[in-house]
């Protein structure tokens, strides 16, 4: 038995909705947190992972076992806070190693209200996770009532059917101005669509000759052509993609004026809906750095950084729509092409930021077809 003082006064439990729990102890910001459980197997990066906001509404599980080693840093954020609910881990290491860091994990965590709770077997987590599938969850207090706390639980909005898009997006339309490439003449003009834009996305776009501008989930199409676009990218973002459907009838609009699109992550799903095809939510979804996806025409495998619960179904896209690429894990979609129009989409994640760099080439598909397709 434990019976450091502090170990007990900062106990914590992670209660999962079925019932089950795993004890642990608070770190970060010492408060309830709810969310849907979800796992993330990547060794490294977790300061974009936090930032990253497609993880609005969800408690993240850190499977590798030491979490923190080499802090936080003003530079890798991929969005100007963190969005996750709660982070799990089985050790949170205060003392870092990284000449770049300002402060650790924890501190992070605290300055930003983020949950941690950390001492967890996240091992029997996940397994437990990978055999019933994500669901939702709570940290707080060990001492805290779990019956009291189950309720908690049931009020908080499942994933399926929430709309977290309209939590993450920008508000207003901005013009995005490159840290990395401030000097790359501006050759084309892109809008980008921000259902929950990483930062690495429109660099990406600025590195190649491309004016970005970010606009709101919402915007109406109208808006939109009053930029004159070379191109329309659809970003990555969080929950359901079946509610989103203000974006798919805006997108369904702007695919008559045939314009060339390209879609990410949450952009993919919404592309693959306004083209007539179908979503569904995985089991426990794809979070991760290392997901092998082969190209269907090339026959190449990519190893790709994916976050993503929700999928285009298997056989619900159009006859004049095909699909290009596919997981090699689970047979799953992970991306689609229109036949004879400039649209395209992938499921996982090309700009990285976690991740391997093997699909950055989609960037410059994406800047092939638009000089095709020049007006």
């Amino acid at each position: 038995m434990n019976t450091d003082q502090t170990y007990n006064t900062n106990a914590a439990i992670l209660l999962l909705e079925d019932g089950v729990f795993f004890v642990g102890r608070f770190f970060g910001a010492a408060q309830k947190s709810k969310g849907e459980v979800i796992f993330n197997t990547g060794m490294a990066g977790y300061q974009e992972v936090f930032s990253d906001p497609s993880y609005e509404g969800q408690i993240l599980v850190m499977t590798y076992p030491h979490i923190g080693n080499y802090g936080i840093n003003p530079e890798d954020f991929e969005s100007g806070k963190a969005y996750l609910e709660g982070i799990v881990v089985s050790e949170s290491n205060r003392m870092y190693s990284n000449w770049r860091a300002t402060e650790s994990l924890d501190a992070f965590l605290q300055k930003n209200g983020i949950t941690g709770i950390e001492g967890v077997d996240t091992q029997a987590l996940v397994m437990h996770l990978r055999d019933h599938g994500a669901m939702r969850g709570i940290i707080a207090p060990a001492n805290e009532d779990k019956i009291l706390l189950l309720n908690e639980i049931k009020a908080f909005p499942k994933m399926e059917g929430s709309d977290f898009v309209k939590v993450v997006t920008v508000k207003e339309p901005y013009e995005f101005i490159s840290k990395r490439y401030p000097h790359v003449p501006q050759l084309r003009t892109v809008v980008m669509f921000d259902f929950g834009l990483k930062n690495n996305t429109p660099e990406l776009l600025a590195a190649r000759g491309c004016k970005v501008m970010v606009v709101p989930a919402d915007y109406p199409a109208e808006e939109v052509l009053k930029f004159d676009p070379d191109g329309i990218m659809l970003s990555n973002g969080p929950g359901d993609p079946y509610v989103v459907t203000y974006a798919v009838e805006t997108v369904k609009k702007l695919l008559e004026k045939k314009i060339p699109t390209f879609g990410i992550c949450m952009g993919h799903q919404l592309l693959g809906v306004a083209l007539g095809g179908k979503t569904y939510k995985l089991p426990f979804g794809h979070h991760g750095v290392n997901h092998p996806v082969k190209n269907l025409k090339t026959g190449k495998v990519e190893i790709t950084s994916q976050n993503h619960g929700f999928c285009i179904a298997p056989g619900s896209l159009p006859s004049d729509v095909e699909a290009t690429h596919i997981n090699l894990n689970d047979q799953t979609n992970e991306g689609l092409a229109h036949k004879t129009l400039p649209f395209f989409s992938v499921q996982y994640h090309p700009e990285a930021y976690p991740g391997p760099q093997d699909s950055t080439y989609l960037f410059d598909q994406f800047i092939a077809l638009m000089e095709k397709n020049k007006h």
